[in-house]
């Protein structure tokens, strides 16, 4: 998503940083039969939100206050409000609103930040772990629908706690789902004349503008049980990141593995660990983008303002760990 720029009694206290007193749900069954239930492969569940109650858990996630636009020019300014950030129902709503915003021109790890204003006409949400909780390895996996239309950039991913190899994108970049201009007209999408992918990321190498990522998209299926076009329906995305290898997943199935030899980092301190540098915390992130370089470069290009109001909705967002190999976590992953 940005262009320029982580068991209980022991394990948990390995696994988990920064966060108070922990609820331990059950883990879930996957939809794919090939997978069985996540415990039965040694998942174990340190963390989640499943957004009940009627606001924000601020133990768990901060909000980005700021307008740069990510490095993509893109067109909200993210603010802290219940217009743009809402719990309602069992579900996380990120609303992306029309109407213009001025605020903080850099982003908020900037030494200048908040930095020369900058106003924009949009205004969205955005909700993020950093300094709450972190991880080195795990299942990130969260269920949620998508919003559609030209310019509508949802997106739920991965940062480095700290940039351990420096900055954006030395210490890596981990892209659990992104989706952009679902339901917008699309000449290269497989069978369809309608854009219906997501897309999974990582995002590594030497710093702008010799940067480099590796991605793969994938159309989203109908999901039994629920009505509607698959775009409208919501969806499972996860990832199974360990030791040299991160696995992407919707709704319960594989449709992509990166593995280390495909990855590398221009350290600014010489790393002489080959997984480097998906070696290190990372914290979560979910947010609701207007635009910018890609959708707008994308499908019909440009942002259609009929789309807007809109809204990403969240129903939850749960962390494993594996459970007999917290050091690796590849004890846990699916054989090829």
């Amino acid at each position: 998503m940005n262009r320029y720029w982580g068991i209980a009694g022991v394990l948990l206290s390995m696994a988990f940083v920064g966060c108070a007193t922990l609820e331990t749900p059950q883990p879930e069954t996957l939809t794919s039969a090939n997978e069985g239930t996540l415990a039965d492969r040694g998942w174990a569940l340190v963390w989640s939100d499943e957004f009940d109650g009627d606001a924000l858990d601020r133990t768990k996630w901060a909000p980005e206050v700021s307008c740069w636009g990510g490095g993509n020019e893109e067109r909200q300014c993210y603010v802290d409000r219940p217009e743009n950030i809402s719990i309602a129902d069992g579900h996380l709503f990120l609303k992306a609103n029309p109407g213009e915003w001025t605020g903080p021109g850099v982003h908020m790890e900037h030494q200048d930040y908040p930095g020369e204003a900058k106003t924009k006409p949009y205004t969205s949400g955005k909700v993020r772990t950093r300094d709450l909780a972190f991880w080195k390895f795990g299942r990130v996996e969260g269920r949620m629908k998508l919003p559609t239309g030209q310019g509508a950039w949802p997106a739920f991913w991965m940062m480095p706690q700290s940039s351990v190899h420096g900055g954006w994108p030395l210490s890596g970049e981990i892209d659990i789902m992104e989706a952009v201009n679902l339901g917008s007209d699309c000449d290269d999408c497989e069978g369809s004349n309608v854009e219906n992918r997501a897309s999974g990321a990582i995002h590594f190498g030497k710093r702008p503008p010799d940067n480099t990522h590796i991605s793969k998209r994938r159309g989203l299926n109908t999901v039994a049980g629920q009505t509607g076009l698959p775009r409208d329906q919501f969806h499972t995305f996860a990832v199974e990141w360990a030791e040299g290898r991160i696995d992407w997943f919707v709704d319960g199935t594989r449709f992509w593995t990166a593995e280390a030899d495909e990855w590398f980092t221009d350290a600014v301190r010489k790393s002489d660990d080959p997984n480097a540098p998906f070696n290190e915390d990372f914290y979560v992130m979910l947010n609701f983008a207007v635009g910018g370089n890609w959708p707008e470069g994308d499908n019909e290009t440009g942002v259609d303002s009929r789309n807007f109001p809109s809204e990403f909705v969240i129903d939850y967002v749960r962390v494993y760990q594996c459970a007999s190999d917290v050091e690796t976590g590849r004890a846990c992953l699916l054989n090829d």
